[in-house]
């Protein structure tokens, strides 16, 4: 703005421009206003009358204004509780087929994890091989495909599949929890005790001839055992289902363990070469 000398008067114009460049966006009377003198004689008004015949409301504010939309509900969560998991284990227990229990698993709603999830992640493979891996629970790029182990993860453990002459089609792949936690955090333990009778009667149909838990959380609920997973990973233990079939299981590191910390891929190496004589020994074709 161009400077003014002392007899120039500044157009009203450019007097608005200052005012608008300066931040000025509204007017302001010379006297203050009492806002709580206000307030005080709304609330003591009295209340408004009827309107009488032929007499019209007088207009309000922002009365021309569409009112806003309701809030959208929100996803109904179960809380996780002992009703839920004896609900989850009466459902199991009906099962008579693995297409059975995925439409149950699909139609339960009593664990939290579902509400968040975008899918079910039920397996991948077959289910008729003799050797079945069992993880914890999907992670982001699980929950998108719908199918366990298919990141980078899943790369590593079809490297280490391959290793022992197997692949997807000769290995069946589940999850403890068949819905991924927000932000992949680590499932309570009242969520993985939802999902327990879910991934023991998975099991229990598939009946393969090894088990092999991938990662500490899987390891410790299907052996029993509350060991880390570098002790307890390397021996053999037992998986015993409901109608009493023992199941040999090697408890071994999660393929997400093993790409943060490579140096114990020797350690996984020596625990899938187990798990190849095993099978050999169990006559697996």
């Amino acid at each position: 703005m161009a400077s003014i000398s002392g007899n120039e008067r500044p157009d009203l114009r450019d007097l608005l421009a200052f005012y608008a460049a300066a931040g000025v966006d509204d007017a302001l009377v010379d006297d203050p206003i009492d806002r709580f003198a206000e307030s005080a004689q709304r609330q003591a008004a009295p209340a408004q009358q009827p309107l009488q015949a032929g007499e019209r409301e007088a207009p309000r504010l922002g009365a021309d204004r569409p009112a806003p939309p309701p809030p959208r509900p929100a996803a109904i969560a179960a809380v996780p509780d002992e009703a839920q998991a004896a609900a989850a284990r009466e459902l199991a227990s009906k099962a008579a087929s693995l297409d059975e229990l995925k439409q149950i698993m699909a139609d339960f709603d009593g664990c939290n994890l579902k509400a968040t999830a975008k899918s079910m992640v039920f397996a991948d493979g077959n289910p008729e091989a003799d050797l079945m891996l069992v993880g914890e629970a999907p992670g982001r790029d699980e929950d998108l495909e719908g199918l366990p182990f298919v990141g980078r993860s899943g790369q590593l453990l079809d490297l280490i599949l391959a290793a022992i002459g197997l692949d997807r089609k000769s290995a069946y792949i589940a999850n403890v929890i068949p819905w991924r936690p927000p932000g992949n955090r680590t499932p309570t333990p009242h969520e993985t005790e939802i999902c327990r009778p879910f991934v023991e009667r998975q099991i229990a149909l598939a009946k393969p001839k090894v088990l092999v838990t991938l990662g500490g959380p899987s390891a410790k609920l299907l052996v029993g055992s509350q060991e880390g997973i570098l002790r307890l990973r390397g021996s053999w233990k037992s998986h015993v289902t409901a109608d009493g079939t023992v199941i040999p299981v090697m408890p071994t590191l999660h393929p997400a363990y093993l790409l943060r910390n490579p140096a114990h891929k020797k350690l996984a190496w020596r625990d899938f070469l187990e798990v190849k004589a095993k099978l050999r020994e169990l006559g697996s074709h």
